[in-house]
């Protein structure tokens, strides 16, 4: 009997359910949030700035304030930390954890490197939740960095940690953010279907690269919108990384891409801007009808590059999709949307690319 009595503590414990009575939580209005191209944004926790409001589509817009690539750094000496949090759509999908669409991720700097400390999970059915990420640490201070849902918004969120411990500004400046990596792109970029928030290639590559990351990633509807090109322009930029096209047919290639990218490339001369063909799908290998579109809109981007380049346009480069996620099929949940697999084997495939084009 005692031996199924601690096998139910030990479950509880490992769901992330509260358990850590000793908990103080704080507001976190003052800790630094990383991943927006700009700060004027109607609430806090969203990604495009109010001026867009009836200015982007009502698609976009509502994507807008999903949190994907947003997150938090602060310092701590605390043994345990908690999370609470409201979401604003409590999102759900069939084919993409929980945790993904609107759980949390920690991390820490060990040695110069960010280590995934644990997710803070959320419960069924509710907007609101609680979690015990990580208990019995040592207690001396500590680098985190907390990054946010993928795939829903953030009303409220607070961090606990022990009523006697400090949680404040971190000390470390990292991941830099004085330039950033501007990533646009389809519902792949945003995150879709990694298994939990640190997990998305851009989050990933945030933490390689010790650099922020600003996911504009809108599920479905990377259109080519060109108030979107403004915002990009809006910022100064290390890399530029245009991933759209799997939301694009080759009529919106045509008449789009290259007025998208000069409208960029206006603000700035010499920013590399990297343009991403669409991922050759595993089920392209059965479905010759998808097989034949793929293989259509690369050609038409690879027009457009092809003309650009050939007008003088430099600081220009077209990441090919050959070997992107591998070639035995396993890294998507739908034929489509990235595991965890394919989401480590994308950031392993765009990371020399950027390794190569990256500003200081």
């Amino acid at each position: 009997m005692k031996v199924h009595t601690l096998f139910i503590v030990v479950g509880l414990f490992g769901l992330g359910l509260p358990g850590h009575s000793q908990l103080k939580y704080h507001d976190v209005d003052r800790l630094p949030l990383y991943g927006k191209v700009d700060e004027g944004t109607e609430t806090r926790f969203e990604r495009l700035p109010a001026t867009l409001k009836g200015v982007s589509r009502e698609a976009v817009w509502n994507l807008g304030k999903n949190t994907a690539g947003l997150y938090l750094r602060f310092r701590s000496n605390s043994t345990a930390v908690g999370l609470k949090w409201q979401v604003l759509q409590n999102t759900s999908m069939n084919h993409m954890t929980e945790t993904g669409i609107k759980g949390f991720d920690l991390y820490a700097l060990k040695n110069g490197q960010w280590t995934f400390v644990n997710s803070a999970r959320p419960r069924l059915n509710s907007e609101h939740h609680e979690a015990l990420i990580i208990a019995n640490m040592g207690g001396s201070p500590q680098e985190f960095m907390l990054f946010f849902p993928l795939y829903d918004g953030v009303v409220d969120v607070q961090i606990g940690v022990d009523s006697l411990a400090f949680i404040g500004q971190p000390e470390v400046g990292l991941p830099t953010s004085g330039k950033p990596v501007i990533c646009y792109g389809t519902s792949i970029l945003q995150g879709g279907c990694a298994t939990r928030p640190g997990m998305a290639h851009t989050n990933i590559l945030t933490r390689r690269f010790n650099r922020e990351f600003i996911n504009l990633g809108f599920s479905g509807n990377a259109r080519l919108d060109y108030e979107l090109a403004e915002l990009i322009a809006s910022k100064e930029a290390a890399l530029i990384i245009l991933d759209f096209m799997p939301n694009v047919g080759v009529d919106l290639i045509e008449e789009r891409a290259e007025n998208f990218y000069r409208i960029i490339r206006e603000k700035h001369p010499k920013t590399t801007i990297l343009f991403v063909e669409n991922p050759i799908y595993p089920h392209s290998e059965f479905d010759q009808r998808v097989k034949k579109d793929i293989q259509e809109k690369n050609d038409a981007m690879n027009r457009v590059f092809n003309a650009l380049v050939s007008s003088g346009e430099q600081n220009l480069h077209l990441v090919p999709a050959l070997g992107m996620i591998g070639v035995d099929g396993e890294a998507t949940v739908d034929g489509v949307h990235f595991t965890d697999v394919g989401y480590l084997r994308y950031a392993d495939f765009l990371h020399p690319y950027i390794d190569a084009y990256i500003q200081p």
